[in-house]
């Protein structure tokens, strides 16, 4: 059986080169892509400006490549966390996040993840692959209310840079002319900073960036963030000092704050002296109590207190609401173990055990 190539995720000039090497005429390329990145057909079929002889040819090469979610759960807060299947039988999740007039869909670029933070579900999975340009493209556009989507986060499952020329693929497919047409600036990236494969994002797009920081000490974030030791912090920010950030390209920092750990005002001020003098925006973030780690949520009162200190020093500063908790959609919670094992309802009952202990 001939392999097909998928069309979602091929660029408007692998789509000519492809089309012409099969006989057909190059102006079907813009057809193809038209109907693929603009118009969101799922079917060859759906192509109906293009002759029955020409969309025969094309089936017996290609497909759309469109998949749809496997299963959808949905929080009480309206957030849809969505289950896709890919192609080596994997599977990975996506996060819709509606909030007020904007739709921010929350993007996986790996199944696992191979930086084994201690705070995030992701990592420990392990790592199990790459996703192709085609299943990043095709959360975009399967997850509900697709054509409602207003931003994009690659914050799901995986290290952006880490899967870098596929990412930066879809990317450059999201903003093309020919596709969504999008501006960067509805599109953010996050990253733990890998410091050679950020200075390419840096130099090659104009997207916000968002690095995960979580500590101002290097001793300290090498303790839960393994990345510290190959790529310090300290590094990725001076990585990002030349570059300007004053106009509509954002930089934004995550901390996530863990109790007794870096939530004390000693760390705010720490923070404060790294990032001074940088245009940016510090997330703070709670922590959401995973099974495997011993870390715990810092308490409303302490992030409060950390970001009015904060705010007091001129940085913008805010705490950033949990979304979808409930159903494990929240920063750090996505993994898809429970397609291994069936058993996500034991996975709960470790993280109650876990919040009761610490109540």
């Amino acid at each position: 059986m001939i392999s097909k190539h998928y069309l979602l995720g091929m660029t408007l000039a692998e789509i000519t080169e492809a089309i012409l090497s099969f006989g057909l005429p190059k102006f079907t390329a813009k057809q193809i892509a038209d109907w693929v990145y603009i118009k969101r057909v799922d079917s060859i079929d759906g192509m109906t400006n293009i002759s029955l002889r020409n969309r025969d040819v094309l089936k017996k090469h290609f497909q759309v490549g469109r998949v749809q979610p496997v299963d959808i759960q949905t929080s009480v807060d309206g957030t849809q966390k969505m289950l896709f299947q890919t192609v080596s039988g994997a599977f990975i999740e996506s996060v819709n996040i509606p909030e007020d007039d904007r739709l921010t869909l929350c993007v996986s670029s790996q199944i696992g993840c191979k930086m084994n933070c201690d705070f995030c579900m992701t990592g420990k999975m392990g790592f199990k692959g790459n996703l192709s340009t085609n299943e990043i493209l095709n959360q975009i556009y399967s997850v509900p209310n697709a054509d409602k989507l207003t931003n994009i986060v690659f914050m799901g499952m995986g290290e952006p840079l880490d899967n870098y020329d596929n990412v930066m693929k879809a990317i450059e497919l999201l903003t093309a002319d020919y596709g969504l047409a999008w501006s960067p600036k509805r599109i953010t990236l996050s990253t733990i900073g890998i410091v050679p494969k950020l200075k390419r994002f840096l130099d090659e797009s104009t997207c916000h960036l968002a690095v995960s920081l979580h500590s101002p000490l290097s001793v300290q974030r090498q303790t839960f963030m393994p990345v510290e030791k190959a790529y310090p912090m300290n590094d990725v920010i001076e990585l990002l000092r030349p570059y300007d950030w004053s106009r509509q390209r954002r930089l934004s920092f995550e901390y996530i704050m863990f109790d007794g750990i870096n939530d004390s005002l000693i760390y705010a001020r720490e923070l404060a002296k790294l990032l001074s003098g940088l245009d940016c925006r510090i997330n703070l973030i709670r922590f959401h109590v995973i099974p495997q780690s011993e870390l715990k949520p810092a308490s409303d009162g302490t992030m409060i207190r950390f970001r009015d200190f904060l705010s007091s020093k001129g940085f913008i500063c805010t705490i950033r609401a949990s979304r979808g908790e409930d159903i494990f959609a929240a920063c750090g919670m996505l993994s898809t173990e429970k397609q291994s094992n069936g058993n996500r309802s034991e996975e709960m009952a470790q993280v109650n055990k876990i919040e009761t202990n610490n109540n």
